[in-house]
């Protein structure tokens, strides 16, 4: 691949080497991991009401704060550990959105054990393989759908929180369940 080619990307993962490199790597390709669905979901979550880049620099610190993601250990966080993420200035201190991952956490073991994984169960909601789209531009994607909302209403009703259809959207965006990478990006036919 060219030097040229590869300098095309997606709109929104050009200001800095952290998206550049979040988009060239990770953006977009097809999630199978519960571990990396459940820290996905979580970042999402911090998102709202704010610019992925603010929850991409702050990603490392998420990680170090929540126990790597580990979701059995944060569905049994007490009040005096999302007193002290609180003060945690590696994450964003927002106690609506602590407190969603812990709530996230224990609906997120309620579904692994519906399912089998949360990967079997979220995968089903675009029949098992990512949607192609062939956006020209930026201004044609869309910020959710009636499928990220019918996900979020299935989510909601399974106690989860901070998923919204747009966060929802912006999560099958990041996870692969649909290729939103315009044309003209040099990973939209990598991950058609």
């Amino acid at each position: 691949m060219s030097n040229k080619m590869a300098e095309r990307r997606c709109f929104w993962a050009t200001k800095t080497e952290l998206e550049k490199g979040y988009h060239d790597i990770q953006w977009g390709v097809p999630v199978h991991d519960d571990k990396l669905w459940f820290e996905m979901i979580s970042l999402e979550g911090a998102q709202a009401g704010l610019s992925w880049s603010t929850v991409l620099a702050k990603r490392q610190g998420y990680l170090n704060a929540f126990d790597q993601f580990d979701y059995h250990q944060i569905s049994q966080y007490k009040d005096t550990k999302i007193e002290a993420l609180l003060k945690d200035d590696q994450i964003i201190r927002n106690k609506l959105k602590i407190k969603s991952v812990v709530s996230n956490a224990k609906a997120f073991i309620k579904v692994q054990e519906e399912f089998g994984s949360f990967n079997a169960y979220i995968w089903q909601f675009v029949g098992g393989k990512p949607i192609q789209n062939s956006w020209q531009t930026a201004s044609e994607v869309p910020s959710s759908t009636e499928i990220s909302e019918n996900l979020s209403k299935d989510l909601k009703k399974r106690g989860f929180k901070f998923v919204g259809p747009t966060i929802c959207y912006a999560l099958m965006q990041s996870a692969g369940l649909v290729n939103d990478h315009t044309i003209d990006c040099f990973r939209h036919q990598e991950l058609s």
